[in-house]
């Protein structure tokens, strides 16, 4: 099957809306309320980068461009069609927007190539 790639592990802060301990509406129950919204008050101590107020998301956060595309430790094509599929060899796909026919096509042709379709959990091809 495909090889697996070892990606360096860094750690990352998780990025949290402001003060979305102190309010019900921004997350404090719910955690996909949580999620990284930026700060736009004139005043505001995030905005500001002010110390103890927790990091912001920024261009040093990313990963490292060898282990970019890669999930799992294999290496992700994102594919539309069958002939998409052509002269792919040790590598996961994922199977982008389409519809149910062509969707289960694309499985049908991958499971005969011995591809690994990475997001297999969405939308199961019917039969």
């Amino acid at each position: 099957m495909a090889e697996e790639k070892k990606t360096t592990v860094r750690k990352k802060p998780k990025f949290l809306r402001t003060d979305w301990h102190k309010k019900i509406r921004l997350g404090r129950g719910v955690k996909k309320n949580q999620k990284w919204h930026g700060a736009k008050g004139r005043q505001n101590k995030f905005r500001l980068c002010r110390k103890g107020r927790g990091q912001r998301p920024k261009v040093g956060w990313g990963a490292e461009s060898d282990g970019k595309n890669f999930i799992g430790g294999v290496e992700s094509v994102r594919v539309e069609n069958v002939k998409m599929l052509e002269g792919l060899k040790n590598v996961g796909i994922i199977i982008g927007k389409v519809g149910a026919k062509k969707r289960a096509e694309i499985v049908k042709k991958a499971g005969e190539m011995k591809l690994k379709i990475l997001n297999r959990y969405m939308k199961e091809a019917k039969k």
